[in-house]
Order: structure tokens, then sequence, then C-alpha cells
């Protein structure tokens, strides 16, 4: 029986003073979409002509200049959507589309053929698989066929391009496929052949792509791997050093944003990371973590949501729900302290920002949602995981509905009741029907069936018909305003157990005459407690809105079995 282990950790590269990890990305890469190419390849379904012209166009208004459009040879599906770019004149002046081809000549020949009558630049894009594992056991090639493969594909893509007298429009790209599985000394030696075989360039027409195409080794050892390869690397100059990333262990952004540390300058990957197996670097999710960093990437998501919806419809894939920046909840908080550290976070913006001293710094939100296309109002959702401030900060926000700090506790236990009862999520308007049903307007054995007013200058008078358990009583009270002549009136009656009003506050619901005011009462029910039962009352006048408040607060006193109910006597 073998004793070999089944996995091995990767040996680490001998670089001696590495310089990446004290650097800083300061600048964004050249951004390469392969949506096109290498994501459509890997599609259970792939795109037809007409779904690759919708996500195309897509890629214009993030604002990519470098395209990977398609595999010419591959298909007839992939050579005529080539084809319907150039002569229906879609590619902006400013834009490279890029076409990939294997090293041998009659795939190379159909490749440059489908570039033929193109008003602007494109790229040629050849690959030769460079590693051990691929050239000895898959192909059974030694280093000497793969580099004399390398040669010989470069030499035909540059006699095609010449034939074609395209020598002006179409640079080239080469990628020494399995980069980070080959041994770095030969892969040296095998870009410096291509590149001498090429001839002299600059980094905008010559391309070396490095890629991990199946990631085996942390991401670290990728950007080592790039320094040094840089550091070898004699026409760095006259060349654009390239990442490819592939995610077989979830670090392919990562794996990336080191290798940009250390020397490259330009990053194929796919829109939501499509591509073999678990896919390609996912673009938006590096751009957008730049972005959040301070640093201009040229790429705009400020369409999120229609972006998402055009690569779903498009690719069949749907984007999970907590997908980063671009998922449906990924912006969304249920727990309570993270709804209400958001609710202060928000409230307190410009306390924030000149602390800081930067424009955006909110708890548990690390960009502006707007940057994407989303709104505060979706940001915290209410389920059985939420808490107080999250279910207060939808009522703000969605009604204009702000109730008292003290009263906050009251509201979501009541919330949190209805959950537990039905179970799974609430929107904001049951969660309206949920705060009116529990604290407005409440009905019960107290009631004001008759109210008029007087004042006598700083003392407002009050006479109304009070029903106490459906018995009509006739009160008279004075006070600084009427809800202080009711609570007078009240407890000069000698009908009503122990209460102190010690919390008022009232709000207009809008800003127009015909606005409905809002008012909420917090009453003290017994002398040696601090605890607080609250009421709301709503009424186009604040006074009449004052006092349904404190008789929906004394309703509930009874309901919650903290008053006696005085029909039961």
């Amino acid at each position: 029986m073998s004793t070999r282990p089944k996995y091995r950790y990767p040996e680490p590269i001998a670089i001696q003073n590495r310089q990446w990890p004290d650097r800083m990305i300061t600048k964004p890469p050249v951004w390469a979409s392969v949506d096109l190419r290498d994501g459509n390849q890997a599609l259970p379904e792939p795109m037809n002509p007409t779904q690759k012209l919708e996500y195309f166009k897509m890629l214009l208004g993030i604002g990519f200049k470098e395209i990977e459009v398609s595999f010419p040879s591959a298909s007839e599906d992939d050579f005529n959507f080539v084809r319907m770019l150039i002569e229906k004149d879609l590619i902006p002046d400013d834009v490279r589309i890029s076409v990939l081809t294997q090293a041998r000549k009659h795939l190379i020949d159909r490749t440059i053929e489908s570039l033929k009558g193109l008003k602007g630049k494109a790229i040629a894009h050849c690959y030769v698989a460079s590693s051990a594992l691929h050239g000895k056991f898959v192909f059974g090639d030694t280093r000497e066929q793969v580099m004399q493969m390398a040669i010989d594909g470069t030499r035909m893509v540059k006699d095609a391009i010449a034939r074609a007298g395209m020598e002006d429009q179409i640079s080239y790209e080469f990628s020494p496929e399995e980069f980070t599985d080959s041994d770095l000394n030969f892969v040296v030696d095998l870009s410096n052949a291509v590149k001498e075989t090429w001839g002299p360039s600059t980094p905008d027409t010559y391309v070396l792509n490095l890629p991990a195409t199946v990631e085996r080794r942390p991401p670290n050892q990728y950007a080592d791997m790039i320094e040094l390869f840089c550091r070898q690397y004699p026409y760095l100059d006259q060349t654009r050093i390239s990442l490819h990333s592939h995610n077989d262990q979830g670090c392919a952004v990562a794996a990336t944003e080191m290798a940009l540390l250390a020397g490259a300058t330009r990053v194929e990957g796919t829109i939501f990371g499509h591509g073999e197996r678990t896919g390609n670097l996912d673009i938006s999710v590096l751009a957008l973590n730049m972005h959040s960093r301070g640093v201009a990437t040229g790429l705009d998501f400020r369409h999120m949501p229609e972006i998402v919806r055009i690569v779903e419809r498009n690719s069949g894939i749907e984007v999970h729900p907590r997908h980063p920046y671009a998922g449906a909840l990924v912006f969304t908080a249920f727990s309570g302290s993270h709804q209400d550290a958001i609710r202060k976070g928000l409230e307190r913006r410009k306390e924030i920002s000149d602390y800081f001293d930067q424009g955006w710094k909110v708890p548990y939100l690390h960009i502006d949602p707007a940057d994407v296309g989303r709104e505060y109002e979706r940001l915290i959702r209410i389920n059985s995981q939420s808490g107080k401030g999250g279910v207060v900060f939808v009522l703000e926000k969605e009604f204009g509905i702000y109730p008292p700090k003290s009263m906050h506790p009251e509201i979501g236990a009541a919330v949190q009741r209805y959950i537990d009862t039905n179970g799974g999520e609430i929107d904001s308007a049951k969660l309206r029907e949920i705060f009116y049903k529990e604290f407005v307007n409440v009905p019960g054995v107290y009631a004001m069936d008759d109210y008029t007013r007087s004042s006598r200058e700083d003392r407002s008078g009050s006479c109304f018909t009070w029903s106490i358990g459906g018995e009509a009583v006739e009160l008279v009270g004075q006070g600084n305003g009427p809800l202080s002549a009711v609570v007078h009136a009240l407890k000069n009656s000698g009908r009503m157990p122990f209460f102190k009003l010690e919390d008022f506050t009232e709000r207009s619901l809008g800003s127009d005459a015909d606005a409905r005011a809002m008012a909420f009462v917090g009453l003290r029910l017994h002398p040696d407690s601090d605890q607080l039962i609250y009421g709301a009352g709503e009424h186009s006048n604040i006074n009449r809105a004052a006092i349904a408040a404190l008789v929906c607060a004394m309703n509930r006193a009874v309901l919650c079995g903290v008053w006696p109910d005085p029909a039961k006597k």
C-alpha cells in the first residue's frame, strides 16, 4: 500500500526580498472581459448570437475596453458572432475585441479570417500548455516540443496577420496555460522565445498572460511567481503582464489582488465569475473592492440590478442572494444589533465622515449601496432574527413614523410575537399593519365619547365624557394643554389606577395641509417601577391624536394585564 500522501502543500516559491506585500494598488489594471468566450463555453447552454450581443452591449456600458468575444474556429456561431460585430459596425472605436485560438495553422487562419474588414483594433490570443502535467501526460510532449509549438504558433499568427494586411490593427496575446503549475524557469525561457519570435512591441501591442488555469496554490504564491517572473523576464518594457485566475479554491479575487501588487497590469475575468468548474475571477468583486478603497476603476456598476438581470437571463445562472455587491440580500441586515448599528450610522453620517475624514463609513456597510444602484429602504428586512432597531428603521424610512426610543422595545416585542406565531419574513406593509393593530387607536374598555375645550390665559379647560367599562363618566380638568387637562381630570376622578404621564411626543405624518398627526404617550403604571407602557394616536387634529394615544396606552395596560378590567367588578 502506498505511503504517499494524497495531497501535498505546494512547494513555496524561492524568492528573496519579495516586494509585493508592502505595495498598494493605486490605479486600476487594464480590464479584459472573457465572459463571451471563457465564461460562455462553461455554460450548460451556451449563449446564442442574440444573447451574446445583449451581453456585449452590457459589457460596453460597464466600461470594458477589451472584450474576448469568441473562439472563432470552435463553431459557426462563434465565427458568425465576430462577423456580425464587424459587419454591423458594433465595436466602438476605443474598444478592442479579442479572439482565441490554439497553436494550429488551420485554426489560426480561421481565427484571423473572422477579423477581416475590422475598422478598429483587435487581439489575437494564442495559448500553449506549459506544465509538465499537461505536456508530458496529456500530450506526450517534451519541453523542447512544447517550446517549439509555442514558437511555431506565434510565427503562424504573425504570418496570418501579415497576409491579411492587418499588422497595424491586430495585437498579440500569448498564454503559457497552467502557468502556476509550470516550472518557472521553463516558463521564462518559453516566454522569451515567444517574444523574440514576435519581435519588437509595446505593452499595448503585446500581452503575456500568465494564468492560474487550475487554482492549486494559495494566493500569495501566485503573487510570488508573478514577482519572480517579472524579475527574470527581460522584455517588461515591451510587454503587458496579464492575469487570468480561476477559482477552484475560492481565492481568485485574493490571488489576483496580490498578483497585481507583484507587477501585473492587466486582468482577465468575468462578471460574477462564470467559467469552468468553480469559475473565473469575478471582475465585479475585484473592481468594487478597489472602488471601496478609493481607486477609480473606470468600470461603472451603478446599475447592478439591471446587470444581474441581463446576466441571469442570458447565462441561465442565478446570482446568489449573498453574492458580494450583486446579491439581492448583500446589503440587507436581519440581525437586530446590525440593524440598529446601520440605522445609527446612517443617521450620523456627517459626524462619522468628519471624524474619519472620508465620505462613507457606516457600520456593516463597507460601500454606499447607491454606488451599485441599491436603496437604503431595502437594507433592513424583518424576520425572527431582527430586533427593535431594524423594525423602527423601516417604520421611520418607509412611513415617516418616528416612535420615541423608549417605545422601541415594545414595538420590537410585538413584531417578534407575530413572527414567532406565523414564521417567515414580513414586508414593510405587514410591519405597518402590526404596528397599527398593536399601538395605534387601540379600542378597549376606556374611550372618550365627547370632548369640549376652553382656554383661560395659559390654562386649558376640558370637559369630556369618558367611558369606563361601558359606563359614561362626565369629567372636567385643567392643564397647560388639552392632554394635560385630560390627565388632570382622570387623576382627580377617583376612578383610575395609579398612572403618571412620563413621555409624550408628536409628529406630522406628512408635509401638506391635509397631513395627519401621530402622537405617542408613555405611562408609568406603578410608583416604584420605571417601566412604561405606550400608546399611539393618529388624528387630523394634533390634540385629538394626543388624547387618542393616552386612551390607547390605558387600553393596552388592561389588555396586557397590568391594570384590572373596570368592566369586571
